[in-house]
């Protein structure tokens, strides 16, 4: 018996919604996890294609979203992912908001702030190595990986850069 795909889609993205700690590519390897290897709604290949639109699109990194809602329902299936996954955390922030700034020195604030840190880090990481697993179909796909990483962290080079020649090679055949 088949779920409804826009419930599934609801459930799926209300959930990361409220544990996506640093935003929404913060839960990319479990959309990922869920989009590909659970429900099979698209394959690594189509998953990195999305999360490049979304990243080469102006405006939040949260479209990735929207394209996977529009993949599996069409439009409806795009307003009830996008719903879910910024309705809950924006109701969150509103309500947290009210009262964070009463707390400005409060211990624990200081503490949770500097503690979500390393959390989210993490998790942006983790997406890192999910997309790149998803995106590196061959060992030269890799080296492009990993040289445009070494670039971005060792120098002081415009990545976008190192990207237009990533995107030449691509064009050309080359990766």
């Amino acid at each position: 018996m088949n779920e409804n795909p826009l419930w599934s889609l609801f459930t799926l993205f209300v959930t990361l919604s409220l544990f996506s700690v640093g935003g929404a590519n913060s839960a990319i390897p479990e959309m990922h996890r869920v989009a590909v290897d659970v429900m099979g709604w698209m394959s690594n290949s189509q998953f990195a294609d999305m999360f490049a639109i979304s990243q080469m699109s102006p405006g939040p990194n949260v479209i990735i979203v929207a394209l996977i809602g529009f993949h599996v329902a069409g439009l409806a299936g795009a307003g009830v992912a996008i719903a879910a996954m910024c309705g809950p955390t924006c109701v969150l922030a509103f309500l947290a908001a009210r009262t964070w700034d009463r707390f400005k020195q409060a211990r624990w604030r200081i503490a949770l702030q500097a503690g979500l840190v390393p959390v989210s880090l993490g998790l942006i990481s983790a997406s890192a190595f999910v997309l790149a697993r998803a995106a590196d179909h061959n060992v030269y796909a890799f080296l492009v990986t990993a040289i445009t990483a070494a670039v971005a962290f060792l120098t002081r080079v415009n990545p976008l850069w190192v990207f237009a020649l990533a995107g030449v090679l691509g064009f050309t055949g080359l990766v």
